[in-house]
């Protein structure tokens, strides 16, 4: 049996007034797995442990994310974490603070 593709989500966080860039990428992560309920796994004979995650997230500071926080949301199977330099940072008009955005693709394999 090989790793295929089953699903892939996209999602967006934000950090309004913290510029936490852990927040939202948390927060980017929730969006692209809380919209849906997956039954692949029983679907094809797995238990939704089996999932193996790849969860890729763009943020202005990527340095910045701790993985381990990100992880640590995954409902059921395990998962990878690679970070990018992407999103999105907006300063405030005082330039003391700014709002943080985070992109994420969750891609869910199976061994099938």
């Amino acid at each position: 049996m090989a790793l295929q593709r089953m699903v892939r989500e996209i999602g967006m966080g934000t950090d309004i007034r913290g510029a936490d860039y852990t927040k939202a990428a948390v927060r980017a992560l929730r969006d692209a797995l809380w919209h849906n309920s997956l039954t692949i796994g029983a679907a094809v004979g797995q238990d939704a442990d089996a999932m193996q995650v790849e969860v890729l997230i763009g943020v202005p500071k990527p340095d910045l994310v701790d993985k381990d926080q990100i992880l640590a949301i995954l409902p059921h199977g395990s998962g990878t974490v690679t970070l990018v330099e992407g999103g999105l940072e907006i300063p405030n008009d005082e330039g003391t603070n700014s709002t943080v955005i985070a992109n994420c693709c969750a891609i869910v394999r199976l061994d099938v």
